[in-house]
Formats: structure tokens, C-alpha cells, sequence
């Protein structure tokens, strides 16, 4: 298999991308990377002998501050568009970018394209629990406002991945709400309740935001806009909890014999709170895999964004949710 990935996408580009890929080669069988970017940032980071990657030269990048759409259809020979054109073309079977988020989500609708049968794309990250199993949350931010049919959809593609992708037989699926009773929430969830009922899926109802880190379910369903909140939120309160913590316990010499004594501790705590240890977010509905890893992704991060499109690419997961999809068409046809 080959991926394709914008080697010059994200806050440590191109640096930690390409020596994520060269561990992944390194581990990963039958693995063929190809790097876009500037050919003389890349080449020094590789051996001589470096097997399984390729480079694709080009100097013009896709900034954070670049307007999307305008940006993916201007620059051409950006590395992020050369990525998707990798794709699209039939050269690589998949795509990883740690790039501008909106313009990978442009490039994947503009070039690669979507599903048949899916109107929209979600962006999918999977984020940690207490037990450590974590659950899927989408979407995050592809679409700000949604349909309860596109709450549906999304439904069903979470269902499948982390079934085929992350092992989960049967996966619990909940739509988030204010409320767990059935009939709460804004006509949105409403809607979306009754039809994510009739999907071939292990649907559990609503679930509140408060009981998301305890594995209340392993796929949670909301729209973009409230997503994209909720993933806010969870990062924040990590972040601002280490800060705390970290403080308190370099507040005085016996906090800090402590913090000695626990240190290896704390680390694997903060490790088990960091979602890039489960990959990066899927852009789930295009037609073949398109990852974004996040944007201060470092080395091990993009590894595992690899690893995971890896899985993607070997379980057949969007030819799985195309079967689905289409499937349901054809019943629906059928009753009608």
C-alpha cells in the first residue's frame, strides 16, 4: 500500500513528518510512503539508503491563514493539492496532511471526492477514556450545521470504522444531547434520534457531554458546530489540569519530592489523555482515506496517524461504508 502526505502541513513540518514516516516504514510491512514538499528540507532528514519513500518536489504550501477553497484551487502545486491528486489518480491509497484543516477538507471534497450516497463528510478524531478505550466523536468541525439525516449518516460510517478499524464488536453508539431521556434536545437531535433508531447499528440513545471521558459510548454523533465545542473542551480541560497540577506540585520542595516519585506516572496519565496516541481525525465519507493529523503533531502522532490509515486501507473501510450505504438505497427503493 501507499500513502501519500503533505510533508509540509503543521507547526513542526516538515521535520517531525518525515521522520514519522520513516519510523512507520521502518515497522509497518509493506508500506510505501510518498513525501510532497520542498526537496531540500526533506532529503537531509533520510538516509542514503532510505527504502519505501519517495519525494514529489514542490515549494508552494497552503498556510493556516490561507482561505481554504480559494487556496486548494489556486495553488495548484500546492503539497497539500499534489497530495489529494496522489489520491485521486490512483498513486497512493490513501492521504495524511497535519495542514490547514479547512483546505484538506476542500481538497478531499474537490479531488478525491465523496462516497455515493453521502452528502457530507464529518471529521472524526478518536479521543481517550478512563479505561483507555476511547470512543469516535463526529463530527468535529467539517460541517457546522447538519441535517438529522446527515447525523444519520454519520452515525453509520462511525459505526463501521470502529468496528473494522478499532475492534469493537458492536459498537455503542449515542447521539450527544442535553439530556439522556428520549424527546430532549432541539428539533436537530429530535429528528435524528428517531432515524438513528432505524439504522442497522447498536444505537443507545442520547448521551450528555459530562459522561463522554467514561465511555458512555465508543461512537458519539453530533453536529459540527457542537462537536467541535465538545472536542474544544475536553483539550482545554486537559491542558489546563497538567498546568494546575504541574504547578501544585512545584509549589514548594516537599511538592516537588513528590512529583519525583510520581513522575513516570504523571507522564503515562498525560500520554493516556492525548488523542493523537489514537491517530488522526478521518474524514470520513470521501472515497478513499483522507487522515488530518493534528496540527502540533510531533513524530510518534504522525506515526500513528499512519498506522491508522494503514488499518483503514487493509480492512476496507470506505468500500464498507459505500457497500452500506448503497444497500440501504436499494432497500429503501424497495419499500417504496
Amino acid at each position: 500500500m501507499r500513502i501519500a502526505i503533505d510533508a509540509m502541513g503543521g507547526d513542526h513540518a516538515p521535520n517531525e513528518i518525515v521522520l514519522g514516516a520513516v519510523e512507520a516504514v521502518k515497522h509497518i510491512s509493506n508500506l510505501e510512503v510518498t513525501l510532497i514538499g520542498d526537496q531540500e528540507q526533506i532529503s537531509p532528514l533520510l538516509s542514503d539508503d532510505q527504502k519505501n519513500i519517495e519525494i514529489i518536489h514542490t515549494t508552494e504550501v497552503i498556510s493556516s491563514e490561507d482561505e481554504p477553497v480559494r487556496a486548494v484551487r489556486r495553488k495548484k502545486n500546492a503539497s497539500m493539492v499534489l497530495m489529494a491528486q496522489e489520491v485521486k489518480e490512483g498513486r497512493a491509497d490513501a492521504c495524511i496532511s497535519a495542514g490547514n484543516t479547512g483546505a484538506l477538507m476542500s481538497a478531499g471534497l474537490f479531488i478525491v471526492g465523496r462516497i455515493e450516497g453521502i452528502e457530507r463528510p464529518a471529521l472524526s478524531p478518536t479521543l481517550p477514556t478512563v479505561d483507555g478505550q476511547g470512543f469516535l466523536l463526529l463530527d468535529v468541525g467539517a460541517n457546522v450545521d447538519a441535517k438529522p439525516h446527515h447525523l444519520a449518516q454519520y452515525a453509520l460510517m462511525g459505526s463501521i470504522y470502529t468496528e473494522h478499524v478499532r475492534g469493537v464488536k458492536k459498537p455503542r453508539v449515542g447521539l450527544l444531547n442535553v439530556g439522556t431521556e428520549e424527546g430532549k434536545g432541539n428539533e436537530l437531535t429530535k429528528k435524528a434520534y428517531t432515524e438513528m433508531q432505524e439504522l442497522p447499528i447498536h444505537f443507545v440513545g442520547n448521551v450528555e457531554s459530562r459522561d463522554l471521558l467514561n465511555g458512555v459510548a465508543d461512537v458519539v454523533v453530533a453536529d459540527g458546530f457542537t462537536g467541535n465545542i465538545a472536542l474544544k473542551t475536553i483539550e482545554g480541560t486537559a491542558m489546563s489540569m497538567f498546568s494546575m497540577i504541574k504547578e501544585t506540585l512545584s509549589s514548594s520542595w516537599k511538592s516537588k519530592l513528590a512529583a519525583g516519585m510520581v513522575k513516570n506516572e504523571l507522564r503515562g496519565l498525560k500520554d493516556q489523555l492525548d488523542y493523537s496516541e489514537y491517530g488522526g481525525a478521518a474524514l470520513f465519507g470521501l472515497a478513499s482515506p483522507v487522515i488530518k493529523a493534528h496540527g502540533s503533531s510531533n513524530r510518534r502522532a504522525i506515526y500513528n496517524a499512519i498506522n491508522q490509515t494503514c488499518y483503514m486501507i487493509n480492512h476496507n473501510v470506505n468500500f464498507t461504508i459505500e457497500e452500506t450505504i448503497q444497500g440501504m438505497k436499494h432497500t429503501q427503493e424497495g419499500e417504496e
